[in-house]
């Protein structure tokens, strides 16, 4: 096959040397064949490199840890494209916890810190890129995730881009997709969700600046339980995985970026959340939330500050409890002594206060530092230290630290690229006062220690 595609390269190569053919008798049979193969290799290296441009993607691994945004018009060339996310390995567990965490963390699945400190699982998605004769750009995305027991289908949209002559950059959508979801490394933390099903549009240029603006809804799924019913061989209800239907919460949501403040680029964001009657009339709550990112990018690096606001919700309009409000704010960075060694950083603040049931009324405090060297564009070493404290209005408080050193081997060097092998040590220790005075028991403190090999990926 490959000597089929290169046949046409070699034939335009020959036809192109033929003007000269009289000038070739003084040269020796080897000595063509020699011109024409350097010729033809010449030809095959210019188009990789063509092509290797075309798929590279310089990510922001504060911004987007995981993976960079697809474009679909690279994509045509390459057919079918697989992407996704996966880590998996073995965790053993030496001491009071398998993973080490803080009852009551309410600001990250890792608020205390990621490395080596999280579970297996994975998302696999598959694209197909097409152009029509118009000149706009389909794609349609199918993704399935591994998280738990179950397989979930969580992406199944089609979009199109350059279809408005005014504005071909603007990027329309309809069908479920991972909407709205910024995302912090290295606590793991979306700090907005808004999952979903629905249509909208990205990257609408309105003078420069540019606007996403979707409604969505959140997907029907449901509790598993056990029925006494002799036809159901399994006794189980169903199986806990997602539906097809809408569940009847609902989220306008919208962000404007492209901004600068001086030095400065500025993201805003602002969603409302709402229900249809899919939903008890007694249970239909009305929620908004506004957000703000600030970051600065340099040769050294980058830092961003993030601020969020809530009302009758959290980090999602689409879950809404009548009259919290919550509050986020987190500094977070990363900074490039050299390109040998690294550090990455956060500092986060989360405010949680129902004003009708202050029971869990809560303020989360934590910090996270993650200096990192590369031995040579393979082997590096990291080392990660977070610290959490769970401050509860009634009840006393809960705290923890946790220390993890990581010999890993990846495809490159820096804290972007990926796959990685991953060779870690984890130990930590997290007192948690306020859930043996809410339960009655003893003082609930574990000590820590778990040793553990994890693969990660993003592609």
């Amino acid at each position: 096959m490959n000597i089929i595609k290169k046949l046409p390269l070699t034939m335009a190569v020959i036809a192109a040397l033929c003007p000269i053919s009289v000038l070739a008798q003084d040269f020796t049979q080897e000595q063509i064949d020699a011109i024409v193969a350097k010729a033809v290799d010449k030809a095959l290296a210019d188009r990789q490199a063509k092509m290797d441009a075309a798929v590279a993607k310089k990510v922001d691994v504060v911004t987007e840890p995981q993976s960079a945004a697809q474009s679909p018009d690279l994509a045509i060339p390459f057919g079918v494209k697989f992407t996704g996310y996966a880590r998996y390995g073995a965790h053993f567990q030496a001491g009071d916890q398998k993973y080490v965490a803080v009852d009551g963390s309410y600001n990250g699945g890792s608020a205390i810190g990621r490395l080596g400190n999280e579970g297996n699982g994975g998302e696999f998605q598959l694209s197909k890129a097409f152009k029509g004769d118009n000149g706009a750009i389909w794609d349609i995305n199918v993704m399935i995730d591994h998280w738990g027991d179950e397989v979930n289908l969580k992406k199944a949209y089609a979009g199109v881009t350059n279809i408005v002559a005014s504005n071909p950059n603007a990027y329309f959508w309809a069908g479920r997709d991972f909407h709205q979801r910024p995302q912090q490394g290295i606590n793991d933390y979306f700090w907005m969700n808004h999952d979903g099903q629905g249509a909208g549009v990205k990257n609408f240029d309105i003078g420069g600046v540019q606007f996403d603006v979707a409604t969505v809804a959140a997907v029907e799924s449901c509790n598993p339980e056990v029925e006494n019913d002799g036809s159901n061989p399994s006794r189980i209800s169903c199986t806990g995985g997602s539906g097809t239907g809408d569940k009847g919460n609902y989220a306008a949501t919208s962000k404007i970026h492209g901004m600068k403040v001086g030095p400065l680029d500025l993201e805003i964001y602002a969603n409302y959340g709402f229900d249809s009657k899919a939903i008890e009339s007694d249970d239909r709550l009305k929620a908004w939330q506004g957000g703000v990112v600030l970051s600065h990018t340099n040769d050294s690096g980058v830092n961003k500050v993030i601020a969020r606001y809530s009302d009758n919700s959290d980090n999602s309009v689409f879950n809404k409890t009548e009259d919290l409000t919550t509050v986020y704010a987190s500094f977070e960075g990363l900074h490039k002594f050299t390109q040998q060694t690294q550090v990455e950083y956060i500092l986060a603040f989360h405010d949680y206060d129902n004003s009708r049931d202050s029971t869990d009324n809560r303020k989360n405090y934590n910090a996270i530092v993650r200096p990192m060297h590369w031995w040579n564009d393979v082997h590096s070493t990291w080392l990660e230290a977070g610290w959490q404290h769970v401050d509860y209005d009634n009840g006393g408080d809960n705290k923890g630290w946790k220390l993890t050193l990581s010999q890993n081997m990846s495809i490159a060097m820096g804290p972007e690229f990926r796959p990685m092998l991953r060779f870690y040590v984890t130990g930590g220790k997290v007192d948690n006062e306020r859930t043996a005075r809410v339960n009655g028991t003893d003082d609930q403190t574990f000590d820590d220690f778990n040793v553990g090999a994890m693969w990660e990926a993003w592609f």
